[in-house]
């Protein structure tokens, strides 16, 4: 009989180092069965605003996403279903005309920002981490991302951390943290959890070909 997938969910404030653990945990667990999906993918499509319009959005905000969507999304995935995962162009502030496939995985790892600050999606987690990591440390990594990656200046990337990303973490990032199984401290390369939450992992991966 077929056992349902297994979904995580990593949360904590933007350049905590949520796509690093994902990353290096799928990479060195080795495992094809396992796939890292971007609460960024589910950003909320707008192209009937101008280029300017999107980009003054307070993109750290819960109904920034389209969580509806995500969680049919991973419900289709724990089903054994494929799912057409939207691809985002952060420098547009759009979706892509593309999508990615995903599907016939038995995990799936989903990180984003806000993902605990709804119920909807935290009941669908059999796992939850969160990454504590200091407001000052994920202001340098995000100031290194953003300009280098997604051609913002640096005077943009300020404002907007000063606007709206460190009042929304304050607001609803940071109080979501009471909802995490795993609290990872000192970013994502924090050795000691990622062999715990690895070890987890195979476990659950294990359980998961036991045949009932």
């Amino acid at each position: 009989m077929q056992t349902k997938t297994i979904i995580i969910g990593i949360s904590g404030p933007s350049g905590s180092g949520k796509s690093l653990l994902a990353n290096t945990i799928i990479n060195e667990l080795g495992s094809d069965q396992v796939v890292v999906i971007s609460e960024d993918a589910y950003y909320k499509d707008r192209p009937y605003l101008s280029l300017e319009e999107r980009a003054k959005m307070n993109y750290d905000h819960p109904d920034a996403f389209d969580h509806d969507l995500l969680c049919q999304h991973l419900q289709q995935l724990q089903n054994g279903q494929t799912v057409h995962v939207p691809i985002y162009d952060h420098s547009q502030h759009l979706r892509s005309a593309h999508t990615k496939n995903v599907g016939q995985h038995a995990i799936i790892v989903i990180e984003g920002i806000l993902l605990f600050t709804d119920q909807k999606l935290r009941d669908l987690f059999d796992m939850s981490i969160f990454m504590d990591s200091p407001l000052d440390i994920c202001l340098i990594r995000r100031l290194s991302r953003d300009i280098n990656e997604r051609g913002r200046t640096l005077e943009c990337v300020l404002t907007q951390y000063q606007d709206t990303v460190r009042p929304m973490y304050l607001q609803f990032i940071e109080p979501s943290k009471r909802y995490a199984d795993i609290i990872v401290p000192r970013g994502g390369a924090n050795r000691i959890a990622i062999d715990v939450i690895q070890a987890k992992m195979r476990e659950l991966l294990g359980q998961n070909h036991i045949k009932h």
